[in-house]
């Protein structure tokens, strides 16, 4: 296990490549703050350097919200996001320290979807981000690696990835919306409705802890 020192890279930092993508930023986006003994905690365990781009986000911030809070981007974690990837995946993707994990959590958004970086758990190719689509129930590769996501998240179509699920009003719905909870956790059957934009709107959005919607999706599965 290597040290705190041996991951904090000075000469390359990571942070320098994200800094060049949120100045191309098409989406809208929150960095939110960074709490040095979370970061130093999150980064020890995840055991990546901060030249890359995911121990960069990680030990940079607290995490990234996109559009006021659709589209979560695990950092290290903070008050207004209470995870980071290590501890958000400790218990999910691996259930001991040192376990080397069949896929990696490391978004997720309101409508219950997570995105995870493929460590062998999905078939496929290794080192992709997958999305796990609450509309089908399955995990659907999105042929990006974790740093083409990164940036994706940014600078791509959010809007045409999620069209079908954007109801009138969900920015104001969203805003104020606990970043540590999906808003609804439904069947696939239901997504397929041809009003669910509607239902979608209509439906209250009180909203599922995230830890325990994960659990009622995956129970027993590392």
């Amino acid at each position: 296990m290597r040290a705190l020192d041996e991951l904090i890279d000075t000469n390359e930092p990571g942070w320098a490549l994200i800094e060049e993508w949120l100045k191309e930023a098409k989406n809208d986006y929150e960095i939110l703050p960074r709490d040095e003994s979370r970061a130093q905690s999150e980064l020890l365990g995840l055991q990546v350097t901060t030249r890359s781009p995911m121990g960069a986000l990680v030990y940079g911030c607290g995490g990234i919200v996109i559009d006021g809070g659709w589209l979560r981007l695990l950092g290290s974690g903070c008050e207004q996001m209470k995870r980071g990837i290590y501890s958000f995946n400790l218990g999910k993707s691996f259930s001991e320290v040192g376990q080397m994990p069949g896929y990696l959590l490391v978004a997720d958004d309101v409508l219950g979807g997570f995105f995870a970086v493929n460590g062998g758990a999905f078939g496929g190719k290794a080192g992709n981000v997958f999305y796990y689509a609450p509309d089908s129930g399955k995990w659907e590769d999105t042929q990006l690696g974790y740093s083409q996501f990164l940036y994706w998240a940014l600078c791509g179509d959010a809007s045409k990835f999620y069209e079908l699920y954007r109801w009138d009003g969900w920015h104001n719905d969203v805003r104020n919306f606990s970043l540590d909870k999906v808003m609804f956790a439904l069947p696939p059957l239901l997504w397929q409705d041809a009003d669910i934009r509607l239902r979608l709107k209509e439906m209250k959005k009180d909203g599922v802890n995230i830890d325990e919607y994960f659990a009622s999706l995956f129970k027993g599965e590392k």
